[in-house]
């Protein structure tokens, strides 16, 4: 089997060997790959690795030796999915490996809006700590989040691991999902609509897949439901948010901050608009990214393209 990797590179930037992908059959890995130059590269490819990299139905319908496509990720909205079932082409995701670290992340970009860790690393390296009359100081409010609210958008894996760590600040959780499962044990906890999360809650944290009904349903008129000391963090996608909108909300005072992991385009656009927005903190989609989960990410990828190669192929999202 000939095995391709379009854009292997923020998988093993260096620190993740292929070695269990590369020994199940002839292995290319490109770092990245230009959308004109995929078909030459992947043209007598039986299975395709892809992270971000675009396979639309025009691409695959290019690409007749194709048998298999791995994504290098669980969202999988990269791939044709339709086009690939036509062709009776398998799509395989990897639906576990970063729980742990994305809800650690959120709670992250949590903290820093609470307290600014960095800010006032900051203003004490300027010498502002050296010049102070007092043998303290703070330049920010500081948040306790004991005894408030974490509103949470998708309630699967990683939302409720959020909801687990939240707890453990002493935070109530409430809780949106469109299909509710067993509620957790600990308590306080509750289910609620779309707009009773972000109406009720101090912070409110999305992790539900991006559909064509979901984008950007985060707009001026929910965020307008929120209480302006809540903040907003999305490590989900960038697709779920009207960015213009939280810009304006942000910079007209309607929320207190926000702190975003991904964004509607990426690499960001320098013209986008939560660059400049008010108490914004902006991550280059690095939830998912610690050592642990990526190495988790390689073995399930391989796991998946063994199955495959044995004809019974696993994760399949087709």
């Amino acid at each position: 089997m000939r095995i391709v990797v379009l854009d292997g590179f923020t998988l093993n930037p260096g620190d993740n060997p292929w070695d269990d992908v590369a020994a199940l059959g002839e292995f290319t890995v490109y770092d990245r790959t230009p959308e004109d130059q995929i078909v030459e590269r992947a043209a007598h490819a039986d299975i395709i690795l892809t992270n971000k990299t675009l396979l639309s139905a025009q691409t695959i319908e290019q690409l007749p030796n194709l048998k298999c496509i791995a994504v290098l990720a669980t969202g999988y909205n990269v791939v044709d999915v339709a086009a690939a079932r036509e062709r009776g082409i398998p799509v395989s995701n990897v639906p576990v490996y970063g729980t742990d670290s994305v809800a650690q992340f959120v709670f992250a970009l949590v903290l820093e809006l609470c307290h600014h860790v960095a800010a006032h690393d900051a203003s004490v390296k300027a010498g502002e700590w050296s010049r102070s009359v007092d043998f303290c100081y703070w330049n920010t409010p500081l948040i306790e989040l004991a005894g408030k609210r974490m509103g949470i958008v998708g309630f699967g894996r990683i939302g409720r691991r959020v909801g687990e760590l939240a707890h453990a600040f002493g935070m109530d959780v409430l809780a949106h999902d469109v299909e509710q499962g067993k509620a957790p044990e600990y308590a306080p906890f509750s289910w609620g609509s779309l707009d009773e999360v972000f109406a009720k809650a101090d912070v409110v944290s999305l992790h539900c897949p991006l559909t064509a009904e979901n984008a950007g349903f985060v707009d001026l008129a929910l965020l307008g439901r929120m209480q302006p000391h809540a903040f907003f963090i999305n490590t989900a996608r960038g697709g779920l948010v009207n960015e213009p909108d939280l810009a304006e909300a942000l910079n007209a005072g309607t929320i207190a901050g926000a702190a975003v992991d991904v964004v509607s385009s990426e690499p960001i656009a320098p013209d986008n608009p939560l660059l400049g927005a008010r108490n914004c903190i902006v991550t280059p989609h690095i939830a998912w990214a610690t050592l642990a989960a990526r190495q988790r990410l390689m073995k399930t990828t391989a796991e998946n393209v063994a199955a495959f190669i044995k004809g019974v192929p696993i994760h399949v999202v087709n």
